[in-house]
């Protein structure tokens, strides 16, 4: 009697801890650039981008790579992804943060005329959409960019607010 009173004590206080979210994040904000670094293993060049399907950055080297990083030739920012096919459809553009957050949390379907190979011009209050090799999705919010010319190469940073779809379709969550 008394081992089968320890033994149900001992469940009830561990349940709880084994109750873990191992949920990924659909939603969040993240900051990419385009800073080299050396592995010093491989002696190759890699940077850090984003992957919406963990919600985290990751380097260029893991698999599965990052679905986009931010590039730019000197003069303008973009969002590249490397998944061969068209992956980015401009939204919108907006004059102010508010109307661009306001036009953001509103956007809760899409339909897309036709995908672009990068997101480009990047600018700060754009909401673009991302399409993925596997065909799932993303919306993002454009919260500020980062052009620096003067280092060699040439400094490329992105923070931006996403909510990625993973279940195929172009709808998302309303605010």
């Amino acid at each position: 009697m008394r081992r089968s009173i320890l033994t149900g004590l001992l469940i009830v206080f561990l349940l709880p801890s084994c109750n873990k979210d191992n949920g990924v994040d659909t939603s969040g904000i993240a900051t990419i650039n385009n800073n080299l670094l050396l592995n010093q293993q491989t002696q190759n060049y890699y940077l850090y981008g984003f992957l919406f399907s963990k919600g985290e950055l990751v380097s260029s080297e893991s698999v599965p790579p990052p679905d986009i990083i931010v590039d730019t030739d000197g003069t303008k920012l973009s969002l590249e992804a490397n998944n061969l096919q068209n992956s980015f459809f401009l939204v919108d553009e907006y004059v102010s943060e508010s109307l661009a957050k306001n036009a953001f949390n509103s956007l809760t379907s899409a339909t897309v005329s036709q995908w672009a190979g990068s997101a480009t011009p990047l600018r700060t209050n754009q909401i673009w959409l991302y399409r993925s090799g596997t065909e799932r999705y993303a919306k993002i919010r454009i919260i500020s960019t980062t052009l620096d010319n003067t280092k060699n190469p040439d400094f490329a940073e992105c923070t931006f607010q996403w909510v990625y779809q993973p279940d195929g379709s172009l709808t998302f969550p309303g605010k």
